[in-house]
């Protein structure tokens, strides 16, 4: 199969979860045999901070603008599938340029899915319309549970599908290194997930000043009021995950507003903490307890209290070793691109497409 993915950015994982999830799922979907073409737009910020220019299971090419797309409008137009992604610059124009073009199967691969919602209700979106949902033969979705109804109920998706994001396990191995923190974060800054994060280990920290703890990831305002004993780390690249994780006793999860509210929404950190056998405290949300058995595979938390009584449990280790048994099952990069490749195959090649009614955003 000849499959083409217009997305956010493969070449960089600054400030975005979207490239690890498409270096793990496209590298795996290459590796049962498929041919792989990567379309990314040129951004000034992403072009700063590019930690994978030159995959050697992909083609990684390059746009200045919707209007650089036709150097590839030949490769669209005989590729078997073509997968576009939420956020990408200019979306309705670039969805427009390839549905002109395209032959194959048309996805919508929605990374995003309850932020892109809760936007399309508002009016208050450039990535996609209302309009284009109904045009594509799949529309693969971060999010699972009621949403997929709602996907294809409010907005005329032909087919919704969970497309959960998964993790490399070669990548993430689990590694024997000396405790460094007790607790740590990885993930960009949001405005959304940040009260939880004060919660969940800004006040954890000052309660207990003995204990080390970490927040890495990049965007973090100047003025939060970090504790002494929380180390800033800007960036850590995909490569140093696995040690990041290791270095850490537990390591947190918090999930957006919008998709928390939503629930089976799992972050592609999630798992990927999971497959190094780190234990997890996570945030509660709907659908959780589907990907992971709480109190075996994984640990809740809504206060405070919460987490330091999780920090002083002698059964994490097991908790993070029965969480990386289930990421291997359920959520490797080897699962997720097998399930995508049944459903483009299921899907085929459309014949004619039919015009969809109008949605009113």
């Amino acid at each position: 199969m000849k499959l083409v993915v217009l997305g956010l950015s493969l070449s960089s994982s600054w400030g975005n979860g979207h490239a690890t999830t498409y270096r793990a799922l496209l590298k795996a979907f290459a590796g049962r045999g498929h041919s792989v073409t990567f379309l990314e737009r040129d951004q000034p910020w992403y072009a700063e901070h590019r930690d994978l220019p030159d995959p050697d299971w992909c083609r990684l090419a390059f746009y200045a603008d919707p209007g650089g797309l036709a150097a590839a409008a030949n490769e669209i137009a005989s590729a078997d599938a073509i997968m576009i992604g939420s956020y990408v610059a200019d979306g309705p124009e670039v969805i427009a340029r390839v549905h002109r073009w395209a032959t194959g199967v048309c996805a919508f691969y929605d990374i995003d899915t309850p932020i892109t919602l809760a936007r399309l209700e508002a009016g208050n979106i450039d990535y996609l319309s209302a309009d284009d949902i109904p045009d594509f033969d799949l529309y693969f979705s971060f999010t699972g549970g009621p949403t997929l109804d709602t996907l294809q109920s409010r907005w005329h998706a032909r087919r919704a599908v969970a497309l959960y994001c998964s993790v490399d396990p070669d990548a993430y191995p689990p590694l024997d290194m000396p405790e460094r923190w007790a607790l740590s974060y990885l993930g960009t800054w949001s405005s959304d997930r940040q009260p939880a994060l004060e919660r969940l280990l800004i006040a954890p920290a000052r309660a207990r000043p003995d204990l080390c703890f970490a927040v890495a990831g990049p965007l973090y305002p100047d003025g939060i009021d970090w504790p002494a004993n929380v180390e800033r780390i800007p960036h850590v690249s995909p490569a140093d995950h696995p040690a990041f994780y290791a270095a850490s006793r537990i390591t947190l999860n918090v999930t957006r507003e919008d998709m928390r509210n939503a629930g089976w929404s799992p972050s592609v950190r999630l798992f990927e903490a999971a497959a190094c056998a780190r234990p997890i405290l996570s945030d509660r949300w709907p659908g959780l307890d589907q990907l992971f058995v709480p109190e075996t595979e994984i640990l809740l938390a809504t206060s405070t209290a919460d987490v330091i009584a999780a920090l002083y449990r002698r059964d994490v280790a097991a908790i993070g070793r029965a969480a990386r048994t289930r990421v291997l099952r359920e959520h490797s990069a080897d699962v997720r691109a097998a399930q995508l490749e049944t459903e483009l195959l299921a899907a085929g090649r459309p014949t004619v497409r039919v015009s969809r009614p109008k949605v009113e955003a």
